[in-house]
């Protein structure tokens, strides 16, 4: 070989040992030997725990939202259930002006005026039963969780704790207390 062609030679492998210099991913050093490349290796992904963790999560999503729904529907079916109960509450003081009403014309002596309002009371009963409405029995034995005790008088012909005047009539929907029964109680000491 000619001078010429061993320096064209060494060009190329100084141009070779650059290039391979300039890019160390190709395998060769700037020795010009091979070297083993190892690229960092990504993380092993669980595939099967996030498959679990995800259909957990779905579960519980799921479960909180049946529960959710079966709780409005709960709650609408009391709601529709106790739906005359704030009605029966408004009526309840215009029961008790009627009631204030017939005795007064009792006490008057308005025989024909105690008739229409008796009539009058007998038909807002009947219709308030319709719905469920009743008047809190008070012809038994104090019950505190249907009376109220506003006081205590003597009273010789009865027991100890039984009624003994009603001041104001109490009513019950359905099996809840609209409200108690005001009443005198008995106190034989």
């Amino acid at each position: 070989m000619t001078d010429i062609a061993l320096e064209a030679e060494k060009l190329r492998e100084q141009e070779a040992v650059g290039e391979n210099a300039a890019h160390p991913q190709n395998g060769i050093d700037e020795a010009g030997e091979a070297r083993q490349t190892s690229e960092p290796k990504e993380p092993q992904i669980d595939y099967q725990a996030k498959f679990k963790e995800a259909q957990d999560l779905y579960l519980r999503t799921h479960a909180d939202f049946e529960n959710a729904k079966k709780r409005l529907e709960k709650d609408k079916a009391m709601a529709l259930e106790y739906a005359y109960e704030k009605i029966a509450n408004d009526l309840l003081p215009v029961i008790d002006t009627l009631h204030a009403a017939l005795k007064s014309a009792q006490q008057e002596g308005s025989e024909a005026v105690c008739q229409g309002l008796e009539l009058t009371l007998q038909k807002m009963h009947e219709v308030l039963a319709k719905h469920g409405i009743e008047c809190v029995e008070c012809d038994l034995e104090f019950d505190p969780n249907l009376h109220n005790a506003i006081m205590q008088v003597q009273a010789d012909g009865q027991e100890e704790g039984q009624i003994v005047e009603v001041f104001q009539k109490g009513y019950k929907y359905k099996e809840r207390l609209l409200r108690p029964a005001m009443v005198s109680i008995a106190k034989n000491n």
